[in-house]
């Protein structure tokens, strides 16, 4: 067997480059994020509520639905990728219940191949960690979930992230006090939600003695600080979860928008690769040329086979 998602993660995990992830919820965006090197991608609820089932991000789904979509994301990723497959850091809410839901759900999280498994201590039914309204549970009882998922891992390398969201209801003492809670008991990689300034980005760095992922949403919570900066203060993981959904909603609605008002449809949209204006090279995207070689390969097979007499 070759090395695992999760194995390359934690390499990556190691070494000293910021890890930028891209938000990943369909084919396509799992296609575009494959064939651009990135090192690692993310599987967004918010982007899976909203293009796989037109849901807002309220803890909707359940984790059969999310866990399939991680499966099919996961194959894209393994098809389509130039250097080897991108691990798949894949958010999986509040983990669908208890502690013994959550054993479940890390189990058929590693079935779909993901990496990492993103676990949060919202209550349920959670929400999007830039909406206001926002509840926690209590800190222990979900480092008895975290504990629970970190024993249930049938695969040493997956790597549990553990999210707090106590930031927006009980300010960033508490976040940072459960983020050093959480990494104490067995959570690899530390998520503090919605940070409101830079200064607070840089304080959570220097209290929390642990991995750190920061969660980048245009027009969210937190800033936008610079990569390099990120890396200076030591967080491992930067994901921007809502980028590619962003960009593909507003670039539908423009679409949209011509089509109604009797205009040409914008149609400016580029790849690494060139035009995608047509089929073809749209197509090429998902990997066109490899499959009409195997169809190839097996008319040609159909044609020279001997015919039963």
């Amino acid at each position: 067997m070759g090395e695992t998602g999760a194995a390359r993660l934690r390499a990556l995990l190691a070494g000293d480059q910021l890890i930028v992830a891209p938000g990943v919820y369909d084919g396509i965006s799992a296609a575009l994020v494959a064939g651009r090197g990135f090192p690692a991608a993310y599987m967004t609820g918010a982007g899976v509520s909203a293009a796989g089932f037109g849901l807002p991000d309220m803890g909707l789904l359940t984790q059969t639905e999310m866990a399939e979509r991680a499966r099919m994301i996961t194959g894209v990723l393994g098809a389509l990728a130039r250097d080897g497959a991108p691990p798949l850091i894949a958010d999986a809410d509040t983990g669908y219940g208890s502690p013994v839901n959550v054993v479940r759900t890390v189990r058929e999280y590693e079935r779909a191949g993901v990496a990492a498994i993103q676990l949060e201590d919202q209550t349920f039914p959670k929400r999007c960690g830039h909406l206001a309204g926002k509840e926690v549970i209590d800190a222990e009882r979900f480092a008895v979930a975290l504990e629970a998922a970190a024993e249930s891992r049938r695969d040493r390398d997956t790597v549990i992230v553990a999210r707090t969201d106590a930031r927006a209801p009980l300010g960033l003492d508490e976040a940072i006090a459960r983020g050093r809670l959480y990494a104490e008991r067995g959570a690899d990689v530390i998520f503090v939600e919605a940070p409101q300034s830079a200064e607070e980005v840089d304080r959570i760095a220097a209290e929390i003695d642990a991995p750190l992922l920061l969660n980048v949403v245009p027009g969210g919570r937190t800033p936008d600080v610079a990569p390099e900066r990120l890396a200076e203060l030591g967080y491992r993981i930067v994901i921007h979860p809502v980028a590619l959904l962003f960009a593909a909603a507003r670039a539908a609605g423009a679409a949209l928008d011509a089509l109604a008002s009797g205009r040409p449809v914008p149609d400016d949209a580029r790849s690494a690769d060139g035009d995608v204006r047509g089929p073809e090279t749209f197509f090429e995207l998902l990997g066109l040329s490899r499959w009409s070689a195997l169809g190839e390969r097996y008319a040609a097979y159909e044609r020279d086979a001997p015919r039963p007499r």
